[in-house]
């Protein structure tokens, strides 16, 4: 414990987090997948977009909150990581009911979406174009020649093209699945400082009982100084 310990800690700064950055991305890619592929009068869009958006929210306002209240940050925190949990299921939800496969985290596309490092919503729709170009010359290449015979459906065993909307729901699952795990540590590290130091009622304390302990010199001098001047005593001047 420092002897100069402020009254209010460094706080704010949420936007140099990794797990801000990234809960960012997943909001501007759910809303946009939203207006692509979801019913506009759906209530399964205003809950994604509103889980994604609480996403952003509370890491933003749980880092202004710690500068008074750790147990309000990790609350916060703790709901923003709660918040995407419920959008990752409905990506889920999404390419289940369509009978579209969920990639595991080691599928090639998915690597290649990690190697980009996606900062933007146009570095993931370009990501998506560059898959289904891939997608399309690996399927040419296994498709049989044209001739005039016919040939039966077995003889072309070829890959099918992944449609956008099975590659932004598996891009932003691993988006989520990053996001997550970055506030899952954020929480522990909120909740180490919060053991080791104390909310702000112990550091008003701590800030209370150092200030009654050295008491700040009055204007116009230090306590020693003045307490160290000769006294004058008024005298009555006379007339000669």
């Amino acid at each position: 414990m420092t002897e100069r310990e402020p009254l209010i800690p460094p706080h704010g700064g949420y936007r140099k987090l990794k797990s801000f950055e990234i809960a960012r991305l997943i909001y501007d890619v759910t809303v946009r997948f939203c207006d692509l592929y979801i019913d506009k009068h759906s209530r399964t869009r205003d809950q994604m977009v509103q889980a994604a958006r609480s996403g952003t929210q509370n890491i933003g306002e749980g880092s202004e909150a710690s500068a008074t209240s750790k147990k309000t940050e990790m609350k916060l925190t703790n709901v923003a990581k709660a918040s995407q949990e419920e959008l990752r299921m409905d990506y889920q939800d999404y390419l289940r009911q369509r009978n579209l496969e969920e990639w595991p985290p080691n599928h090639p596309a998915l690597l290649r979406f990690k190697a980009r490092r996606c900062a933007t919503l146009a570095d993931v729709q370009a990501w998506v174009r560059e898959e289904r170009r891939l997608a399309r010359t690996h399927t040419d290449k296994h498709r049989p020649p044209r001739t005039g015979a016919s040939v039966p459906v077995r003889a072309s065993p070829c890959p099918s093209v992944p449609s956008s909307a099975q590659l932004v729901a598996n891009a932003a699952l691993s988006l989520l699945n990053l996001c997550r795990n970055l506030l899952k540590n954020q929480l522990k590290a909120q909740a180490v400082a919060f053991e080791n130091q104390g909310g702000f009622t112990e550091r008003l304390y701590r800030v209370r009982s150092r200030r009654r302990r050295n008491p700040a010199p009055p204007p116009g001098g230090d306590r020693e100084e003045i307490r160290s001047r000769p006294a004058v005593k008024n005298a009555k001047k006379t007339g000669a």
